[in-house]
C-alpha cells in the first residue's frame, strides 16, 4: 500500500489517494488515530460528501470515508465491480486502520460489509447497515455483467466527453435527492462536477448496476458457506417512500432478517427518512455506530 496527497481544487477536502487491493482510492480520515476505527462506504454512485453529516456527528472518533474505484475522486477501476473486489478493498483498508474496524454501509454496500464479516471476522468489530440491500434468493444464474462491463464504461467515458454530463451534474443531483433524501446538503457545485461530471463516475454506475444481480447471488452464496461471526449490528430501515401498506412491512421484515444475524443484531425503523438515511437522520447513523462502538466484545 502506499499514499500520495490527493491533487485538487482549493474547493475539495483534505484526502489521500491509496493503492490498496490492486485499486487506487480516494481516502478521506478524521479523528485521533488511536481511536477504535469507523469505515464509511457509500451505495451505488455515492460519494465522500454524502457522509459528512455523519462525520461531524463523530467527532472524537477516527473515521476513515473512502469513494470506492470509480467513484467520487477515486480513478476508474483496474478491475470489474464484483463482490470478491469489494472484499479485498474494505480487508485493505481496515488492515490499513491497524485494528478491527466498525464498517457502516449504505444501500448496496450492505452485501460488501456482510461479505466482509463472514470472510474476515477477525477484521470487522461490529456493522451498521444503512437500509442496506436485501436479496432473499438469486434472480439468475445468468452472469452477463462480465462481458457488459467495457460497453458501459466506454459508455460513460464517452458521455463525459461532451461536456453535458459536466454543465448538468448539479441540477441533476438535485433531481435525484428529492427521490432518496428530505434534506439538500449543502455540497458545492464545484464538488458535484467534480464527482457526477466525469464520465468514468457515470460508466461505473452503470457497470455496477449491471453486476448487482450478481453480487446478490455471490453473498447468498456465501451465507451457506461462512457463518456470520457475533458481532454487534445495527440495521437500519428507511421507510419514507414505502407507505404505509405491505410494502413497507415487507422491507422492515427484510431487514429484520438482516438484524438476526447476529445474536447481538438489532433493526430500527425510520418512518420519516428516505433512503439517504446518512443525510436525512445521521444522528441515528451517529448514534448506531457509538452502540456498536460501546460493546465490549474479545479482541479479534
Amino acid at each position: 500500500m502506499s499514499r500520495t496527497d490527493a491533487e485538487r481544487p482549493g474547493d475539495l477536502p483534505p484526502g489521500v489517494f491509496v493503492e490498496i487491493g490492486g485499486e487506487r482510492v480516494h481516502l478521506v480520515e478524521s479523528g485521533p488515530s488511536d481511536a477504535p476505527p469507523v469505515l464509511l462506504t457509500s451505495g451505488l454512485g455515492g460519494a465522500w460528501f454524502d457522509w459528512e453529516c455523519v462525520t461531524d456527528l463523530l467527532a472524537g472518533h477516527r473515521v476513515l470515508c473512502f469513494d470506492r474505484p470509480g467513484t467520487g475522486l477515486s480513478p476508474a477501476a483496474r478491475s470489474r465491480p464484483s463482490l470478491r473486489r469489494e472484499v479485498r478493498l474494505l480487508a485493505g483498508l481496515a488492515r490499513w486502520a491497524g485494528r478491527p474496524v466498525v464498517v457502516v454501509a449504505h444501500s448496496m454496500a450492505g452485501f460488501q460489509a456482510e461479505a466482509l464479516a463472514r470472510v474476515h471476522p477477525e477484521l470487522v468489530r461490529g456493522l451498521v447497515l444503512v437500509d442496506p440491500s436485501f436479496e432473499a434468493s438469486p434472480w439468475s444464474d445468468v452472469r452477463i455483467s462480465a462481458a457488459l462491463q467495457p460497453g458501459l464504461r466506454l459508455a460513460g467515458r464517452a458521455a463525459g466527453l461532451t461536456r453535458v454530463p459536466w454543465l448538468t451534474a448539479p441540477r441533476a443531483r438535485r433531481s435525484l435527492l428529492r427521490f432518496i433524501s428530505r434534506r439538500k446538503p449543502p455540497v458545492p457545485d464545484g464538488l458535484v462536477r467534480a464527482v457526477y461530471g466525469r464520465g468514468t463516475v457515470l460508466g461505473t454506475i452503470l457497470a455496477e448496476n449491471a453486476a448487482y444481480r450478481e453480487m446478490a447471488a455471490d453473498v447468498i452464496a456465501l451465507r451457506r458457506r461462512r457463518p456470520f461471526p457475533p458481532v454487534p449490528l445495527v440495521v437500519l430501515t428507511a421507510l419514507a417512500d414505502m407507505g404505509d401498506g405491505q410494502k413497507a412491512k415487507a422491507w422492515a421484515e427484510d431487514h429484520r432478517e438482516l438484524a438476526a444475524m447476529s445474536p447481538y443484531g438489532r433493526q430500527v425503523d425510520l418512518p420519516d427518512s428516505l433512503h439517504l438515511v446518512q443525510v436525512d437522520r445521521p444522528d441515528v447513523v451517529a448514534e448506531a455506530v457509538r452502540e456498536v462502538l460501546a460493546v465490549e466484545g474479545p479482541e479479534r
